[in-house]
């Protein structure tokens, strides 16, 4: 009796999404253990009013200057307001800057980079020249002239800092949609007689988004950076506003002596959330740029290969 051969059954492939995030766990921990630094303070910036133990602005004098103790956990400043309730508050006003003026930088940079790389000639040139022009001014007396000018304000600062982010973000972009113009599907998508429009959003930008992803993750800790410095320096977010930058400019550097936590707190916060989002972005670089991903698409496996070739060239004089 014959036997009808049972079908092959094709493995099932795994989501992208779910790939991307095994091979973000196994080649890049230290990538995964800042990412979830990067949704911890998420959470605490979204969870902000119920997190905080009393009103960020709930001034005190008879509390003020106390150490830590089961009251105040981190202790108080001059005012008697509790320092813990300020930077968790400060962590949503950070973020929030850093968040949405990268998002700014990062249309900035897709409005000029493609726009210059795709059209090429004379509008790449004078766009170009444009760019070395900014960025020929130094960046911090740059954004000091602007914020001086247009004033303080939450409002100002993004506005500010993502727009001067993106005109120096834009080299990348155009880069990228310069190579996608060598690639076979362009000149095929011109010969069939598309515009250039439809080229542009159809072909070319769903083919940068690697790059842009790139450029928003990495961008987010200098944002963050450049608001602590404005604040820091007086021209960022005003005083009532409980930014990062500013409770080190204020009572962090007037009290740094006789109360250190003021300023160590907030820095150390800074830092981590800097430090957390810079090599979140530098892992998501290494896993979506395909020029730094290697034979096999991952450090581990060019440190395997090297281990194999010692031990192949051991082993030569026995074989």
């Amino acid at each position: 009796m014959n036997e009808t051969p049972s079908p092959i059954r094709e493995p099932k492939r795994r989501n992208v999404p779910v790939d991307f995030f095994i091979r973000l766990l196994k080649e890049k921990p230290l990538g995964t253990f800042c990412g979830m630094i990067v949704l911890l303070f998420i959470g605490v910036a979204l969870f902000a009013d119920v997190l905080a133990p009393y009103p960020y602005d709930k001034v005190n004098i008879f509390d003020r200057m106390l150490k830590p103790s089961d009251q105040y956990l981190l202790g108080t400043d001059q005012l008697g307001r509790d320092l813990l309730s300020r930077l968790i508050v400060g962590a949503r006003i950070s973020l929030t800057v850093g968040l949405v003026a990268t998002a700014l930088n990062v249309l900035m940079a897709i409005l000029i980079g493609s726009l210059s790389g795709f059209l090429g000639g004379k509008v790449d040139l004078a766009v170009q020249r444009f760019v070395d022009a900014w960025m020929a001014f130094p960046g911090l007396l740059l954004l000091l002239t602007i914020m001086s000018i247009v004033g303080q304000g939450l409002f100002q600062i993004i506005v500010v800092l993502g727009i001067t982010g993106g005109i120096g973000s834009s080299r990348v972009v155009r880069g990228a949609v310069i190579g996608i113009k060598e690639n076979v599907y362009f000149e095929a998508a011109l010969a069939t007689g598309c515009s250039k429009w439809r080229i542009l959003i159809r072909h070319v930008l769903p083919n940068i988004m690697a790059p842009i992803i790139i450029i928003f993750s990495i961008n987010i800790g200098g944002v963050i950076i450049a608001e602590a410095s404005l604040s820091f320096l007086g021209y960022g977010l005003p005083l009532k506003v409980p930014s990062w930058g500013g409770m080190l400019s204020r009572e962090g550097r007037e009290f740094m002596e006789s109360a250190p936590r003021l300023a160590l707190w907030p820095g150390l916060c800074l830092t981590l959330a800097v430090y957390s989002f810079n090599m979140f972005g530098d892992a998501l670089r290494d896993l979506l740029d395909p020029r730094l991903r290697g034979g096999q698409g991952s450090y581990g496996a060019a440190k395997v290969k090297r281990k194999k070739g010692l031990l192949a060239r051991l082993l030569s004089p026995f074989a």
